[in-house]
């Protein structure tokens, strides 16, 4: 499989196919997630966000040679999915009022995607089990529990200081 115009017509062409898209949505979060990291108040919701962009740029090298190995010439597109959880965390972001609420925004929409890249590897990781092919179903199972990682990271964050800091967030009026 190498075109555009490809037919899927086995679980092999469904899981190459699947696998274009999760590079194009890491490259995606990988050229924004800096931005978001900058817009963050939080130190600590900063450094999950910086570990986050760790194993979203392992991500991008693992399936680069998933590419290789399969000889899928990867084709540049835009992962429509991720582009829109991208706008939309852009818009929860600019309509926060102050940085507590911006925070509490970034760390939900962030595990939105975390949680839309967690079933998409996960489903990966079946059909390379179906396919008999270990090494990649570890290598997108190994992605999966990066991202379930960073989903206990962001929760217990949340629960603890983003959550709390944004009930009652402090205004600075001039």
């Amino acid at each position: 499989m190498s075109n555009n115009n490809e037919t899927i017509t086995s679980l092999h062409d469904l899981l190459d196919y699947d696998a274009r898209r999760y590079l194009c949505a890491e490259v995606q979060l990988k050229n924004v997630l800096p931005e978001w990291i900058k817009k963050s108040s939080s130190l600590k919701l900063k450094s999950i966000l910086n570990k986050y962009l760790e194993f979203v740029e392992e991500n991008t090298i693992k399936l680069e040679n998933f590419f290789l190995d399969e000889k899928i010439n990867s084709v540049t597109i835009t992962n429509r999915i991720m582009q829109a959880l991208i706008e939309e965390t852009e818009e929860k972001i600019k309509r926060g009022t102050d940085a507590q609420i911006q925070d509490a925004a970034l760390l939900a929409a962030v595990q939105i995607i975390n949680h839309f890249k967690i079933s998409t590897y996960g489903t990966s990781a079946a059909f390379s089990k179906a396919l008999d092919n270990k090494k990649y179903g570890e290598i997108f199972h190994d992605a999966e529990v990066n991202e379930k990682q960073i989903d206990e990271r962001l929760s217990m964050l949340a629960e603890k200081e983003i959550n709390l800091d944004a009930k009652a967030p402090i205004l600075l009026h001039s």
